[in-house]
Formats: C-alpha cells, structure tokens, sequence
C-alpha cells in the first residue's frame, strides 16, 4: 500500500468546480495585485482568528519579516525564539541584522519553554535586556506554544510577541484564562499559507494580524515599499503583497478550514489510540496536547526509538515520513558565529534526532493509518 504523507491532489479535486470559476475571476479582470479579492481574504482571516485586522503579504516568512519591521527592530537588537522551528523564524531576524536569542522547548510540546525564558530574561544585564525587542514563540505542528506565561513575562519585560503561527491557523490557546485562537493571543500573529500548510494557497502567500491599528497601518505600508500614497514613502520597506489569485484560492478554502482540521483531529486520534493499543510504548513517544489547548495537527509528530531506521523501513515500504526538524538552528553552519555548541539546548537536540512526522492530511483513509500502525509494529517487532 502507498501512504504519501500529503496528497493534495485529492483536495483539488474535491475544491476543483469552485476554484476555476474564482481564478476565471481574475483572470478576466486582469487585477492581480491586491484588490478586493485581497482585502476580502483579510476581513475573513481577521475573523476567523478573532483579530482586528489581517494584512495579506507574500509569504509566512515575509509576515515575520515585515511584523519585526513594524515594531522597528533593527541591527544591533535581539529577539528571543527557539532554536527548533523552520529556518525562516530565525533567518528573519538575521535578515535585519538583529542577533537570535535561543530559549529551549519544553520536551512534549516541542514549543517554547516558559520557564528556561524566564530564566534567561533572569540572567541578563539590565543593558542586555534593552537589545531585546521581541518574543516570537513558534506553534509547532498545529499546536499553540504556552501562551499565558510567555505573554506575562513579555510584558513584564516591556517586550513585543509575535505569534509564528505558520503551522497552527484555527488551534486555541489559553491568555487570562481564557480560550483564544493562534494569532490573536499577541502583538501580531504570523500565518502561511504555503500549499502544505492546512489553509495553504497555489504557491506562496501569508498574512500578518494584529489588534493594534497603528500597527496594522504601518504593515500595509511597508509591504508597499513603505508607501503611504502612490510613489510617496513614509518608510523604507518591501515588495510583500498577497497576489490576487492566492487570496481568491484562499476564499474557496477558508470555509472548509474547520472541517480539514476535525479530520485530521480525528485521525490523530485514531493514531494515537491503535500506537497505544499496539505495544510499542517503549519505543515511541506519542503527541501531547496541552490541557485548554486545541491542536490542528498539520504534522502529526512521534519521538521513535531508532528513528532513522524506522523511517527508511517505513519509506521502503511506501509509508512516506519526514523529518522536521533534522538540526536544530543553533548548530546549524551559517549560525556558528553565535558560538552555541551541542549540548546547549538538550531538548532541541533530542527532539532532531528522535522525531518522524507521519501522514495525518484530512482526505487519509483508515485503512492507510491501520497501515502506517502495522508497519511501525514489524520494525519494532524485529528491533
């Protein structure tokens, strides 16, 4: 039997009557850049994350970019993130001459541990604390970082948060003690929309939310070559706009978002409850959701016993699998000049080595998940 870990084609086929009409759309009126399709995306965005406002740029790692711009972090400053997360969390914040500032994860969550950032804000300078501009904790593989004490200690500490909610659109967290969707629970939220993701588009696109209306001003500018009319320039920044056919594709999916994200919640959980019934508990670790939260599962996410073998055993035997995240940032060649070694942040390490991604795409069928399991109990079984 052949497992992918992601078939999209099976939802395009699904979406394929709706989509064509709305990408006709647009190619009749030639109006690819911006417009109504744009600004009807971002009301919608805006709403389903229970944000005020939503701004449409051209990629999840541009959303990044541009809310640091907005909050004027600059050379010479620090933002504290993970070493574990996708490359552009922390490229973003080189690419403005910013320096990363690495807080560990917590082992089951993989998001960031708010007692190791408390203890490193603890072991500053006074003068080594003002570098710092922002937080951004990472929702990793669908699932909200601990919200409610990083957001107190980021305010204790005069400190921005940017939410990188790339994997994580329509997860919840817990802010003053009550639920709060991903995206809503800081200063900004960042969102892709990359084909992968579980609202992605035709390509690359992303969105940036906020409350903050001034803010949400100044992101719409500098995705405009920091425009403020035509031609005149009230900031220095990008060319970052959503293009007019992503949003239109997004239009088409954003209703369905709910339902994918149930499906795979649904799946995981019949993962979660063959891998427990199956006697492989010593050799793998299952995903944890914490209490309050709701988890979206755009990669469902195991810590394995001899994982490199068993993802070559699955592969060959048509279970597609893949690892996220091989090397954790901090030891990665272009970031040796922060002078980080191995051993620095034990749980980033571990997680690179132990974890394997299974499929868990909303259209997977039972029978593939019964397969998946089957597969993981033959390699054990000879381990």
């Amino acid at each position: 039997m052949k497992v992918p870990l992601l078939d999209l084609k099976l939802q395009y086929q699904s979406l394929k009557n709706e989509i064509l009409p709305a990408l006709h759309e647009i190619m009749e009126t030639q109006q690819f850049i911006l417009g109504p399709h744009v600004a009807k995306i971002e009301e919608e965005i805006a709403g389903y994350c229970e944000s005020k406002h939503a701004v449409g740029v051209s990629s999840g790692t541009d959303a990044l970019l541009i809310s640091m711009m907005a909050i004027d972090v600059a050379s010479g400053d620090r933002v504290i993130t993970t070493p574990y997360t996708f490359f552009a969390t922390v490229g973003s914040i080189s690419r403005l001459g910013a320096l990363p500032l690495f807080v560990d994860i917590e082992p089951d969550t993989y998001t960031i541990d708010p007692r190791k950032l408390d203890e490193l804000l603890d072991s500053l300078s006074p003068r080594e604390k003002e570098k710092i501009k922002a937080i951004i904790p990472v929702h990793l593989f669908g699932q909200c970082a601990d919200m409610e004490p990083v957001f107190h200690i980021a305010r204790h500490n005069n400190l921005n948060v940017i939410e990188d909610a790339a994997q994580a659109i329509g997860s919840t967290g817990i802010i003053n003690g009550k639920v709060t969707k991903a995206c809503s629970l800081g200063d900004c939220g960042c969102l892709s929309f990359f084909p992968s993701k579980n609202l992605g588009c035709f390509g690359d696109g992303g969105m940036i939310t906020t409350n903050n209306t001034a803010l949400a001003d100044k992101i719409r500018s500098l995705r405009v070559h920091g425009q403020a009319a035509s031609y005149y320039h009230t900031h220095i920044g990008i060319n970052g706009r959503l293009d007019a056919i992503q949003a239109a594709v997004l239009q088409v999916k954003l209703p369905h978002l709910d339902s994918w994200a149930q499906k795979r919640q649904e799946n995981a959980a019949y993962y979660i409850k063959l891998l427990s019934e199956s006697g492989v508990d010593d050799y793998i670790s299952l995903p944890y959701t914490r209490k309050g939260n709701t988890h979206v599962f755009n990669q469902f996410v195991i810590k394995a016993h001899q994982r490199d073998a068993l993802k070559q055993h699955l592969e060959q035997n048509g279970v597609g699998c893949a690892i996220y995240y091989p090397l954790p940032l901090h030891l990665q060649d272009c970031y040796r000049f922060l002078g980080n070694k191995t051993g620095d942040y034990p749980e980033s390490e571990r997680a690179a080595r132990e974890t394997l991604a299974l499929p868990v795409y909303p259209e997977l069928a039972r029978e593939q998940i019964e397969y998946v399991v089957e597969q993981i109990m033959k390699f054990y079984k000879k381990v």
